[in-house]
């Protein structure tokens, strides 16, 4: 499991070593980090359990992994937009050159499946009409933007699994997810649903840079995850999307949501520069949900809708 301290390959993590307290599962978890001290505040005791090890590598310069590997989950990358446009050198390279390193290592070891964790950004920019995307609809964005080294990584990452499948035989499986929330998501991480939660924890107004009209499918991480097993474990297709239908809400919506949720601090929605929010968003389409039909033949349906999730999420700063 790469990048193993972010908030879905952490949930992920658990979740299998889960599998191994209540169905004696015998899984052995290896968790890759680029950040030991990090992680091991985020993880807690998780990394002193004798079914789990913790390796502090780089994946961009990852040279080998001890032991046999069943699977490879590649969930390292930046996933804040603030280091998208700060760092973007890393982060093309997480996405890029780390996935090269995992899939020649799969092949080293004759891994049986490799699960490419990507993003509803490799969609680019839709036409108007369209309101929840399907897997094989691909828009455009300025690829000469520093900030499109995160939506030309995955883009990268998923032909790069998509061609070591075709040449050797490897079981890849790319996993979109849309806008995730929930326990374990960092207070500054930049998102919106990061943003709002910081706002509602402090007791402040919650501040909106737009009008907050575009909508977005908004998924809680515990569903996210299941989510990313089903296609894992049952799906056939080589990508799935990952995004609970019913989250689908404007941003100004998720916003009275957030503030609802703590009725007691009597928080209000605050508009700022509507009229330039269009001139700072890289992805201005009003629209970007995903369409999760494809998942949900499999049988998968989320259990925790939106006002449940935002609670949970506010509990989990509140608690610590």
């Amino acid at each position: 499991m790469t990048g193993a301290n972010g908030m879905l390959p952490s949930y992920a993590l658990h979740t299998l070593l889960g599998l191994n307290d209540t169905r004696d599962a015998g899984l052995h978890v290896i968790g890759l980090v680029r950040d030991e001290a990090k992680a091991r505040r985020i993880l807690g005791s998780t990394v002193d359990r004798p079914d789990f090890q913790l390796l502090a590598t780089d994946v961009s310069r990852l040279a080998d992994v001890d032991g046999p590997l069943d699977m490879v989950i590649h969930g390292a990358s930046a996933a804040r937009p603030t280091l998208h446009a700060s760092d973007p050198v890393s982060t093309i390279k997480a996405n890029t050159l780390g996935s090269f390193n995992l899939l020649d290592l799969a092949v080293a070891k004759r891994t049986r499946r490799f699960v490419l964790m990507s993003s509803s950004e490799v969609y680019g920019a839709q036409p108007d009409d369209v309101r929840l995307i399907p897997e094989h609809s691909y828009g455009g964005f300025d690829i000469l933007l520093p900030r499109a080294s995160y939506s030309e990584g995955k883009r990268a990452a998923e032909t790069i699994a998509s061609v070591y499948a075709a040449q050797h035989g490897i079981d890849a499986r790319i996993v979109r997810f849309g806008h995730v929330y929930g326990p374990g998501m960092a207070l500054d991480d930049g998102r919106v649903q990061a943003d709002f939660a910081a706002n509602v924890v402090r007791g402040e107004n919650i501040v909106l840079n737009s009008d907050g009209r575009a909508m977005r499918t908004y998924t809680y991480v515990a569903d996210a995850v299941a989510g990313m097993f089903v296609a894992t474990l049952v799906g056939t297709e080589r990508a799935y999307n990952v995004a609970d239908p019913d989250g689908m809400v404007s941003i100004r919506d998720l916003a009275q949501h957030f503030a609802q949720a703590r009725p007691e601090k009597h928080l209000e929605r605050v508009f700022t520069h509507a009229e330039h929010a269009e001139e700072r968003s890289y992805n201005t389409s009003k629209f970007l949900g995903l369409d999760s039909s494809r998942l949900e033949a499999l049988g998968w349906r989320p259990s925790v809708d939106l006002d449940t999730g935002i609670d949970r999420m506010l509990r989990s700063f509140e608690e610590a």
